[in-house]
């Protein structure tokens, strides 16, 4: 029996070389494998007919989604999870599954990894196999102190993932958002706070949330946001944020108070970030998506059906 992620691998390289002619080599290219692994993937889909004459598999849908994002936006890889009639959780976890099964594919040459922070990426770290990488070093991406939900911050899930990953991790010794921006600039200039991120926008893989702040919001449930911040936010045409930065419709850093109480690195950082993963489930947050595609923060995207469906029709 096939998993999820292995009929999907499989459909996507029949795809590529049965119906857009791609050869094995290309194919190889594209996944970071060898040739071999691609004739004998050929060879496994023929076993399981998942090849015929044609492409026989409900996941050729997502495979073509998978395409058309990956040409329009412009990514190096797009992963779309199938959705199925599932409830809302079971799709956010379909989603980190998926999300975890693609990192761990791609982290091979990594040295050091970042982090965000939110329900989707604790998913994902819950779901990623145990591993032996001992020359790794995971980064929060911003920082994270308090009581609610700390099973959600960007610290913990550094350790818990570098835990799976038998690897090492930092900590950055400070809130997500600071109480003003002038005890942010003190906390910045700080050595121990200041060199880990420092090495966060450094890292060879980010991985991030997205989040619109305005529906189902954890800024929101956590008590970092009330019904006037968000007011404010929606005067200063914010539509989404990722690692507590929020951004516009057209992917622009909005210059707000709460960006100047952030202590974490900056949207210009993450978009200097080589490989930057982007994780999201739901589709309320689809306009959140749209903005950041604009904005160039992310080059691979792992997210639901309806997401992907609906970020095709209003780039249309």
């Amino acid at each position: 029996m096939l998993s999820w992620e292995e009929r999907r691998s499989l459909v996507k390289i029949a795809n590529l070389y049965y119906n857009d002619g791609w050869t094995q080599e290309q194919i190889a290219k594209k996944l970071g494998v060898s040739r071999p692994v691609i004739s004998k993937s050929l060879q496994k889909a023929r076993e399981h007919k998942i090849i015929e004459i044609f492409i026989k598999d409900e996941t050729v849908h997502t495979v073509n989604l998978e395409k058309k994002l990956e040409e329009h936006f412009g990514l190096e890889d797009a992963i779309v999870v199938p959705i199925s009639g599932q409830t809302p959780d079971v799709v956010k976890l379909s989603v980190a599954q998926a999300g975890a099964y693609y990192l761990s594919k791609n982290i091979k040459k990594a040295k050091k990894i970042g982090i965000s922070w939110g329900t989707t990426l604790e998913a994902l770290v819950q779901e990623y196999p145990y591993e032996m990488k001992k020359n790794i070093t995971i980064f929060p991406l911003e920082g994270g102190l308090g009581r609610k939900k700390v099973e959600i911050h960007s610290n913990q899930l550094a350790y818990e993932l570098a835990k799976r990953l038998g690897g090492t991790c930092s900590y950055l010794y400070a809130p997500a958002m600071a109480e003003s921006s002038e005890l942010r600039e003190r906390l910045m200039k700080m050595d121990d706070i200041n060199a880990v991120l420092q090495e966060a926008a450094t890292v060879d893989i980010a991985l991030v949330g997205l989040s619109n702040p305005y529906v189902q919001s954890t800024l929101e449930d956590i008590g970092y946001l009330n019904q006037n911040d968000l007011e404010q936010l929606r005067q200063l045409g914010v539509v989404g944020d990722m690692g507590f930065r929020f951004f516009d419709l057209n992917g622009n850093p909005v210059n707000s108070s709460f960006n100047k109480k952030v202590i974490g690195i900056s949207l210009e950082q993450l978009r200097n970030i080589k490989k930057v993963i982007g994780v999201v489930s739901g589709a309320h947050k689809a306009e959140s998506v749209l903005a950041s595609l604009k904005g160039n923060y992310i080059n691979v995207l792992v997210l639901d059906e309806q997401i992907a469906t609906e970020l095709l029709y209003a780039s249309e």
